[in-house]
């Protein structure tokens, strides 16, 4: 009798981790349109995780999009500013005085056309810190850290770690040519069966046991 598979991890269970109420699969929690989210990325808030859309994804009136891959962490009290934080800067004053409503809202046209770089979008296994904030329209590459406390202003390459306020690139966790072949490896995309029986070799394996693993899912 042969033996029954390896049964993977459940990517529709909003609580993936029994007696902890404080870890969500975002992609089956998730509603608005307006958020995309790949199979497995969690976040993590001992405060009512499954309030992520209101809680951590700030300002987002659209039509601008935040775009999550699969297999990213989220760590407790990560926050990403959508791009209706924006308020004028070129006048005397900052103040939206159109959103207050009344005759005010008669001069909303004074608050279109505002800076403005398109979706946010984060790539595949990313791991946030605690506390870090994504500012509007950054985009972060495939396997990317953003530390602690971290406020993200521009782009982060693929495997970049960033942190501090602003965040600057701290250093890359692989030189150019291993980035390059885990890029083409592309584990992420794996159908699932592969990917449960090569966990380990995908958490701690070398590049090329994944490389070796990628070629079993094309034979």
């Amino acid at each position: 009798m042969s033996p029954v598979p390896a049964a993977p991890a459940d990517p529709t269970a909003v609580h993936p981790m029994p007696g902890q109420p404080r870890v969500v699969q975002l992609k089956p929690l998730v509603t608005s349109e307006l958020i995309e989210v790949g199979a497995y990325s969690y976040y993590d808030d001992p405060d009512d995780a499954t309030a992520f859309e209101t809680r951590n994804v700030l300002y987002h009136y659209g039509p601008e999009k935040l775009v999550i891959g699969k297999f990213c962490a989220l760590g407790t009290g990560v926050r990403f500013l959508m791009h209706g934080a924006n308020h004028r800067m070129d006048g005397p004053s900052t103040f939206p005085f159109p959103t207050m409503g009344g005759s005010w809202a008669d001069h909303f046209d004074l608050l279109t056309g505002l800076p403005n770089r398109g979706d946010t979008v984060v790539g595949n296994d990313v791991w946030f810190g605690y506390g870090s904030m994504v500012l509007p329209g950054v985009r972060i590459g495939h396997g990317a850290v953003i530390g602690a406390g971290a406020v993200v202003v521009g782009d982060v390459p693929d495997y970049g770690i960033v942190g501090g306020n602003p965040a600057r690139l701290i250093r890359t966790r692989h030189d150019d040519e291993t980035v390059a072949r885990l890029l083409a490896v592309a584990w992420w995309d794996w159908p699932i069966e592969l990917i449960t029986r090569h966990i380990r070799t995908i958490m701690s394996g070398s590049v090329e046991a994944l490389e070796a693993a990628a070629q079993e899912g094309t034979s």
